[in-house]
């Protein structure tokens, strides 16, 4: 009983659970709401090297003590980041269809989400989604599957979760690991793989590489979109094997 009643008291240790200070309405409102938008829209702008409370306090009009009333730390202000971006995939709508439609509009929210947040790659893995969005995104997400047959049992749905997100945190951060690349090196990408090509052939010449060679030579490269498509559609594929064997 009495682990029951603890379980109800909020954990001060939790950004999301701790206590705003009171109101007040001179210099500036302020709200954990209002600092995250503008740690959003500064991540955005400049990514999240550039995220401080110096910073964030500064588009405020606010002085950084007076922040730390709401956040103790930047790690917790990342946490609260990542639950506003869950908040945006959750006001997309409910999941609908088969799991595979499921699975598939789960994998291109976090995609898209990615394409407007480039900084989210940073948080995608390494650390626990845990906020008040992310559980609701979570339970949507498991309902979604668990409410169909093949699902019945929690654990697969969960592993099949897992293991989808596995592949779209790979993929995008293998995306965004050439965008970086492209972007260090200040050309365009044309210019950066002619560049970089000269070495490629260098290296493939020696024959020791003779799969990444036919790499090069036989497959077709797509666009990020059609290859992100392509390797999701492998998953789901094995997915429905295993359910079917």
């Amino acid at each position: 009983m009495s682990n029951q009643k603890e379980s109800r008291v909020p954990n001060p240790f939790l950004v999301w659970e701790r206590p705003e200070p009171e109101k007040r309405p001179a210099p500036v409102p302020l709200s954990r709401d209002r600092i995250v938008r503008a740690a959003l829209a500064l991540a955005d702008a400049e990514g999240l090297a550039a995220v401080s409370l110096r910073k964030i306090a500064a588009l405020l009009g606010s002085s950084p003590m007076r922040l730390y009333g709401y956040i103790d730390t930047k790690e917790e202000l990342l946490d609260l980041l990542v639950d506003a971006v869950y908040g945006e995939m959750i006001a997309e709508g409910p999941l609908e269809g088969g799991w595979q439609d499921a699975l598939r509009t789960m994998a291109h929210r976090t995609r898209e989400a990615v394409h407007r947040h480039a900084w989210l790659t940073e948080l995608l893995s390494g650390r626990p989604h845990q906020g008040p969005n992310a559980m609701v995104y979570n339970e949507a997400s498991l309902a979604a599957l668990s409410s169909q047959r093949g699902f019945e049992d929690i654990a697969v749905t969960l592993q099949t979760l897992k293991t989808v997100n596995a592949y779209v945190v790979g993929a995008l951060q293998d995306e965004a690991s050439e965008r970086h690349a492209i972007q260090a090196s200040g050309m365009t990408k044309e210019e950066w793989q002619l560049a970089t090509y000269p070495y490629l052939e260098r290296m493939l010449a020696t024959g020791r590489f003779p799969n990444i060679a036919r790499i090069v030579k036989e497959v077709e490269h797509p666009s990020p979109a059609e290859e992100f498509e392509r390797g999701l559609q492998i998953i789901l594929d094995g997915v429905a094997a295993r359910m079917n064997s």
